[in-house]
């Protein structure tokens, strides 16, 4: 009788094992990307990894990438874009598979990584001189577009010429455009004033 009690246990325990799965509730589920697995819980999202854990936390600070399978945010080259809104414009940033970031949220505009590579707009903070009667110093700012690596290490400045913005939430209402493409890790295609493309190579 005891055998038989035994191996019932057993096979609960094994049938619990096999079946076992992650409760997420979630309103959407993506296609996997880079070992990830987008989910949808109201208004945030999520990750979960190839074991069916939620490793990510939903949270509302992750970006919507537009994909042939729908509207969700993805991971490439262990990275996933993230956002941080300060005196009302959009920073974008990096997170990486445990959801902790790993490149503060700092660029105007920035794209997914492809091949260990992506464009951000890195913003500079020019002073031109000093207000004597405010004592605070006049600047104005100007950003550069940029291929960083997935630690945020500048590969190379993809414009030489900056363009000068207005930073504030009235100017900035959506990010700047990046007009520059990575073809791969080492050869980067670039979009001139005329609207002409040149091809840069990077040893």
């Amino acid at each position: 009788m005891k055998r038989t009690h035994f191996l019932i246990s057993l096979m609960i325990v094994f049938t619990t094992v096999l079946y076992s799965q992650s409760m997420v509730d979630a309103d959407f589920v993506s296609p996997m990307n880079d070992e990830m697995v987008a989910v949808k819980k109201g208004s945030q999202w999520g990750f979960v990894n190839p074991e069916g854990h939620l490793v990510v936390n939903f949270r509302d600070d992750l970006v919507i990438t537009k994909t042939a399978d729908g509207s969700f945010p993805i991971f490439h080259n262990g990275r996933s874009l993230i956002t941080q809104r300060k005196n009302g414009i959009n920073y974008y940033g990096y997170i990486d598979r445990s959801g902790k970031t790993v490149i503060e949220p700092q660029y105007l505009n920035a794209t997914n990584f492809k091949d260990d590579v992506a464009i951000v707009l890195v913003l500079r903070r020019n002073e031109l001189s000093q207000n004597i009667a405010l004592n605070k110093p006049v600047v104005n700012y100007d950003y550069f577009e940029v291929a960083i690596n997935p630690n945020g290490e500048v590969i190379t400045y993809l414009t030489q010429e900056p363009v000068h913005i207005t930073l504030s939430a009235e100017n900035l209402r959506r990010p700047p455009s990046i007009y520059s493409k990575a073809l791969s890790n080492t050869l980067f295609a670039v979009m001139n004033a005329e609207k002409k493309w040149s091809i840069l190579k990077v040893e």
